[in-house]
């Protein structure tokens, strides 16, 4: 009988992200332009303060920031074992088990999607002052809308050093204004004196206080993103870790210090009562007062290029988690597909472009709010969606590093992850009995509870699909959370034995 012939069977991963494009700058600009500096100072700074009325913002900055360098010490010694684009879904699989994994997936792209889309809501508003400065008027916000979703559909589709070097010119022009507004501010304190009663403790634990914290939160959102782009970086081990430390200290330190000087120049007892009245536009409002217009100029046209980056940085973050759910057949096998050009995931950003036209079409055929009801109501829901991740992977690494801690500190691998998972269910909890404060609605309102019980229906139909897949695919599931290695897993298929006589073929 002639021997068993074996056939390797063809590997479920499909093309790689393009290696060794991106340096720890380029990650940097990744992480901090989906932070939105100049979109976070204006608008949810004024928000926290106008709308939740606590004035204790600077310091619930430093406070997250706190937290989420605790999150990162286990999250980064993590990295260096688990190199994966779908960060929180691979940590989670490898720590709490592949269903929970799968479930943490859903949630990240629905989180990631509606953080995304929700920035189309405010890009019009961002370029009304821009256009009528130029041409005396501005076209309806979704035509705004439409041409920031095809310029930032196109460079989804372009190497993803193409997008660091745009980000990184959006970013350091941003960061330079928001430093010269601080300087007005500060330089023009009301009543002549500097107060730093916005640093007080009593000022920030109060009614209200789970608002400000997911705000703050919000603030934050794509310091962990430094995972997401591990794979296409030129030395992950040491670009992760120094990416995402240097990330939550520069967002920590911009964020708490224009936050406190707008409470200087406003005065702690009248930021509310300002930021209420004049929104947004407080910030360029001061700057005005002490710069001048050309000040005012700048800033307003660096708004709108802020949330212009916020959506470039979610769209190819989105589109990695995609193509890491898809490159291990956990999603349609066309999402693990990569450019051969470009190397950029391009059936999931692609699909990530759709999904944003779609939601974009919605809201202007039906003419809804798209401040309030995508911007606001959508962007927030997504950021509470990324500290129930946070959490969850949390938990998770301690979980992973029970089981293979060797070569770990303790402090690394049970006590700043244990301490940073308490830290985060206390926000957590908070979050869920302010929600109604945090959207702004009445307490009795509907959407207190429907929009935060999106990640629970998620999780549960990711859970669902996980089992799904162990009884129908099991060679899928048993790949699941793998990333790039899970080609090296595929075992052989032995091959019956060609009948007697039977040519075997070549």
């Amino acid at each position: 009988m002639p021997p068993t012939s074996t056939v390797q069977r063809p590997s479920n991963v499909s093309e790689s992200l393009a290696r060794g494009r991106l340096g720890i700058p380029s990650v940097i600009f990744f992480v901090l332009s989906a932070a939105a500096p100049l979109t976070v100072v204006a608008g949810v700074v004024t928000t926290g303060y106008g709308v939740v009325g606590v004035t204790g913002i600077p310091l619930a900055f430093l406070v997250v920031a706190a937290v989420l360098a605790l999150f990162s010490v286990g999250y980064v010694a993590m990295s260096r074992r688990v190199e994966n684009a779908g960060a929180f879904y691979a940590y989670v699989s490898r720590g709490l088990g592949r269903p929970a994994g799968v479930a943490a997936a859903w949630v990240a792209l629905t989180a990631y999607n509606a953080l995304q889309v929700g920035l189309y809501g405010t890009i019009g508003v961002a370029a009304e002052p821009v256009l009528d400065r130029i041409f005396g008027g501005h076209p309806h916000w979704s035509i705004v809308a439409l041409v920031a979703w095809a310029l930032v559909g196109l460079l989804g589709l372009l190497r993803v050093d193409i997008n660091g070097m745009v980000l990184a010119a959006l970013l350091v022009a941003e960061i330079v204004v928001i430093l010269i507004f601080d300087l007005g501010q500060l330089g023009n304190p009301a009543g002549g004196e500097v107060s730093f009663a916005a640093f007080s403790p009593d000022n920030l634990f109060v009614p209200g206080v789970g608002a400000v914290l997911v705000l703050a939160i919000l603030g934050f959102v794509g310091f962990e993103s430094a995972v997401v782009f591990s794979e296409e970086s030129k030395d992950p081990r040491r670009t992760v870790p120094v990416a995402t430390y240097l990330s939550v200290g520069i967002i920590a330190v911009l964020y708490a210090l224009s936050a406190w000087t707008m409470t200087v120049a406003v005065g702690p007892d009248q930021i509310v009562a300002a930021a209420g009245e004049q929104s947004v536009g407080l910030i360029f409002n001061l700057a005005g007062e002490h710069l001048g217009d050309t000040a005012v100029t700048i800033g307003q046209a660096l708004f709108l290029t802020s949330v212009l980056a916020a959506m470039i940085s979610f769209h190819n973050t989105t589109a990695r988690y995609a193509f890491a759910l898809g490159r291990e057949r956990v999603l349609p096998a066309v999402f693990g597909q990569t450019s051969p050009r470009s190397g950029a995931p391009r059936a999931a950003s692609l699909a990530q472009s759709v999904f944003g036209l779609l939601v974009i079409l919605l809201y202007a055929v039906n003419g809804w709010d798209p401040v309030i009801k995508l911007f606001f109501w959508v962007g927030t829901t997504g950021g509470f969606g990324v500290l129930l991740l946070i959490a969850t992977t949390s938990v998770a690494v301690i979980a992973y590093f029970v089981r293979s801690g060797d070569g770990e500190t303790l402090w690394r691998r049970l006590i700043a992850p244990g301490l940073a998972t308490v830290a985060l269910v206390v926000i957590i909890w908070l979050a869920v009995s302010n929600f109604a404060n945090l959207l702004g609605v009445a307490p009795d309102s509907p959407l207190r509870w429907a929009l935060p019980a999106v990640y629970p229906v998620a999780a549960a139909l990711g859970v669902n699909w996980a089992l799904v897949l162990r009884k129908r695919r099991p060679d899928t599931y048993a790949r699941i959370g793998l990333g790039a290695s899970a080609a090296a897993a595929v075992p052989p298929v032995e091959q019956p034995p060609a009948p007697a006589g039977a040519e075997v073929s070549r």
